[in-house]
């Protein structure tokens, strides 16, 4: 029989309904040496935590992260709380001598994320954290395919992440503001971006140039109901109007370690694109292509085979049983959804606190503190309109 482990989530809200989905799905689809129990939830009381414990199978519910944490009976914590209060449950957790994840970035600030860090170093735990594109079966391909060589040296990587949710009709969300969130659709969607470049090309980045960062709508009505459904779907304002103080857009250039040439651009005033996160990564031998709306698929281009017969190979990624994951789900090209690679990093986790491997590698939060360093360089290189060197970014 397997053994269990004892989850307590901390944190309600969209994040908090993926996780909870995945804890529920993911010991029906994935042998795991250690089974996630869904112990306790907690939010804010105005939240109501125990309806929403009852709604998605929490056994039990609490407004007190601290007395979560600090139960015996939890083995295991996850973090699912705006940026700001990721540090605080993460830092008791770890004092604790619990394992621990938490979404992403890492931290409001880079100094809370290097905090977390250096805790994570001297509480010799286990940590995670949530870059779940890792876990879509076309990205883990494209990890695999890069470090079997079949694109050769990278010369040129391209990533977007594109939204229009943000437009002047969403009110003041705490995505935009940023004493909660610390950063607007840099951290929201740069993140998730800069990790998928790191982790696809096996690369770090070395130096950013050329940033912008732009708040095109500098006031927001006061929330009045939040979101009910997606990041701000149903929220409404009241008349009264408040600063958003993060960045709507935020593009800028980088150079690689190996050499490579990259370019990011984030933005959530993308007018028709709902959540289109993509990354182009051309080599001298090959090139791939990944689209978030069509996640089921990588495109391939094999520049080694002649030249009549190149031309970008559309590759169904949930048929056959070698691609990442996907023997765990459904017949051939009976494709997988968002909440899928929620479920798959779940089963990593779970596979990790057993003593096993990943089926790819998991972030963590030494890891994710890179992808942090990151955005801050593009942040100060924005500011500076100067390049600056990861060097220069402790």
């Amino acid at each position: 029989m397997a053994k269990t482990c004892n989850v307590a989530l901390i944190g309600q809200g969209f994040m908090g309904r993926t996780h909870s989905n995945a804890y529920l799905k993911v010991a029906k689809f994935f042998k795991l040496p250690v089974q996630p129990v869904m112990h306790t939830v907690f939010g804010m009381k105005e939240e109501d935590p125990q309806a929403f414990a009852d709604r998605w199978g929490w056994k039990h519910s609490s407004s007190d992260w601290k007395s979560v944490i600090r139960n015996e009976e939890i083995d295991f914590v996850d973090i699912v709380t705006p940026n700001y209060m990721h540090m605080p449950p993460a830092m008791e957790a770890l004092e604790a001598g619990k394992p621990v994840a938490c979404e992403k970035p890492i931290a409001g600030t880079l100094a809370d994320a290097r905090a977390m860090v250096e805790a994570a170093k001297k509480a010799k735990v286990k940590t995670f954290v949530w870059y779940n594109y890792r876990r879509c079966a076309a990205v883990a391909l494209a990890h695999q395919l890069v470090k079997e060589g079949k694109i050769g040296r990278i010369y040129h990587v391209r990533c977007i992440y594109l939204q229009e949710w943000g437009g002047p009709e969403t009110p003041l969300l705490w995505r935009f503001q940023k004493k909660l969130a610390g950063s607007g659709a840099h951290g929201d969607l740069n993140a998730h971006i800069v990790d998928m470049a790191r982790f696809i090309t096996g690369d770090e980045i070395v130096e950013i140039s050329g940033a912008i960062a732009e708040t095109f709508i500098k006031e927001r009505t006061l929330v009045e109901t939040g979101p009910s459904g997606g990041i701000a779907g149903g929220a409404k304002g009241a008349k009264k109007k408040g600063k958003a103080d993060v960045d709507d857009a935020v593009l800028f250039l980088v150079r690689f370690k190996k050499g490579a040439v990259g370019s990011f651009e984030a933005s959530r005033l993308a007018t028709g694109y709902q959540n289109q996160n993509g990354i182009e990564i051309h080599g001298d031998k090959g090139a791939l292509r990944f689209r978030f709306e069509d996640m089921n698929y990588l495109d391939y281009w094999d520049n080694t085979i002649e030249r009549r017969l190149q031309g970008w190979k559309r590759i169904m990624c949930t048929s056959g049983g070698n691609h990442p994951y996907v023997g765990n789900w459904w017949p051939d090209a009976h494709i997988l959804g968002y909440e899928h690679g929620f479920i798959n990093q779940a089963a990593d986790i779970m596979r990790v606190l057993g003593g096993e491997k990943p089926e790819v590698p998991l972030p963590d939060f030494a890891d994710a503190y890179e992808t942090q360093r990151v955005l801050e360089a593009a942040l100060l290189s924005a500011e500076s309109r100067c390049a600056v060197k990861m060097s220069e970014v402790k």
